[in-house]
């Protein structure tokens, strides 16, 4: 038993068992963005991206999905790890982003017993009352994928390299990388157009900001020993849980 368990969570970490298991998610979300309109479903990271690839002349429309498998597939290759995956392997994922994810929404629950508004201000910003639960479940599928890439894969990876470039042991950069890119990402909730508002003197804007850094650092952690898959799967997980069952 023990041994199936290294097996699996070797075999898990692998940018193959992620690109293979966030395929289908990337294929429904974007689907998702073509039927139901980009205004109701694309998140904050997608469109950054969007943004970045047209200000250096890359504006086709799927270039980025392509450039998300194109990396993942660079990464696997790089680490010149085996090109198969056992068979039960992307269920086994899908069963603990699951867990993952529950374990995310009971903190957030326990937190709002010490914190009232916790809950409330959380669940609000996440849920989108006015459009159809098939669009909101997209568009969170979204989020878990490119928020992920953006933060983890892409920020935290770079920050934490460019540390360990300074002279800095493996732990302290990391350490300081997690911090860093888990500041950008609460923060990053607020940006408007689409953010949602900050007010400095309301207690339940703080207490939503502090959720969302608590969030980042339980993400990052997943990404660095779980692998970019089961991050952007929990994350997806987590954000359909609180956006679609807020009463659970």
């Amino acid at each position: 038993m023990m041994r199936a368990l290294d097996f699996y969570w070797e075999q898990s970490r692998r940018p193959l068992a992620s690109l293979v298991f966030i395929v289908p998610l990337l294929v429904v979300y974007e689907a998702g963005v073509l039927f139901f309109g980009p205004e109701r479903v694309r998140n904050g990271a997608d469109a950054w991206l969007r943004q970045l690839l047209d200000l250096m002349g890359f504006g086709q429309y799927f270039l980025l999905p392509v450039l998300t498998v194109f990396i993942l597939l660079g990464w696997h290759y790089v680490t010149r790890q085996p090109w198969r995956l056992s068979r039960g392997l992307i269920w086994g994922m899908a069963v603990e982003c699951v867990a993952l994810s529950i374990c995310l929404r009971l903190l957030l629950q326990v937190l709002s017993y010490v914190f009232p508004h916790i809950a409330a201000v959380v669940t609000a910003d996440v849920s989108g009352v006015a459009y159809t639960m098939a669009a909101d479940a997209a568009g969170f599928l979204g989020a878990g994928i490119y928020e992920e890439l953006l933060f983890r894969l892409i920020l935290l990876s770079l920050v934490a390299w460019a540390l360990r470039r300074t002279g800095l042991k493996p732990a302290a950069a990391l350490t300081l990388a997690v911090l860093a890119t888990c500041v950008l990402f609460a923060l990053a909730h607020y940006v408007p157009p689409g953010g949602y508002a900050f007010h400095w003197g309301d207690p339940t804007s703080w207490f939503s900001l502090a959720f969302r850094l608590l969030a980042g650092v339980f993400f990052s952690l997943l990404f660095w020993y779980r692998g970019f898959g089961i991050a952007a799967g929990a994350h997806a997980g987590y954000d359909i849980l609180a956006g679609l069952f807020p009463q659970l």
